[in-house]
């Protein structure tokens, strides 16, 4: 990332986080769009969205930002997991994570695993050395009722699913090439 580009997270987070709401990144993508994600612990709406938006055009105005489009939205159900402070305020979380390198642990094959579906245990330590510690269940996210339903005929024609035990691993925050939320939905409305 250039110095410039560094500036502008930065100015762009300052801005979000003296609004009152959490910055969680900044993209560049093609064709001179920039979007910035936000969050909040009491959810963002399409207000919330609309008044950072008009923050953020003051302040590129001012500051003479070339873009041709912005796009302030939520991270949505699959919130990504990027700064360590993220990873404090989801434990006990369902998550997706992917290792630069695979990770070698008890109950792993030989080869260990890079990528892992589990859930946050707990952090320990500061910055990019923090250890994470997180319960490797291969846990998949909530099914559709057509999912279910499809899990269920699979189930009474004898094919029985596959089940991993438990494994507890950790790893650093430097050794996480990306991670996100896994959704949790609850179709039954209970």
């Amino acid at each position: 990332m250039t110095e410039s580009k560094i500036d502008l997270a930065t100015l762009v987070e300052n801005t979000v986080t003296g609004m009152g709401y959490e910055f969680v990144e900044l993209e560049w993508l093609p064709r001179g769009m920039l979007r910035v994600t936000i969050d909040s612990e009491d959810g963002v709406g399409v207000d919330d969205c609309e008044r950072v938006s008009n923050q953020l055009t003051y302040l590129f105005t001012v500051e003479n930002v070339d873009y041709e489009r912005l796009e302030v939205s939520s991270p949505g159900v699959e919130r990504p997991l990027k700064r360590l402070a993220d990873w404090q305020r989801f434990v006990g979380s369902l998550a997706h994570v992917e290792l630069f390198a695979p990770l070698m642990a008890e109950g792993f094959p030989e080869a260990g695993r890079r990528k892992l579906d589990g859930r946050i245990q707990g952090v320990r330590g500061e910055g990019a050395q923090a250890e994470i510690d997180f319960l490797f269940t291969d846990e998949k996210p909530a099914k559709t009722p057509a999912q279910a339903a499809r899990e269920r005929i699979a189930l009474k024609r004898g094919k029985k699913p596959v089940t991993v035990e438990p494994v507890a691993v950790s790893f650093t925050l430097d050794q996480v090439d990306r991670a996100h939320l896994v959704a949790e939905l609850n179709f039954k409305g209970n």
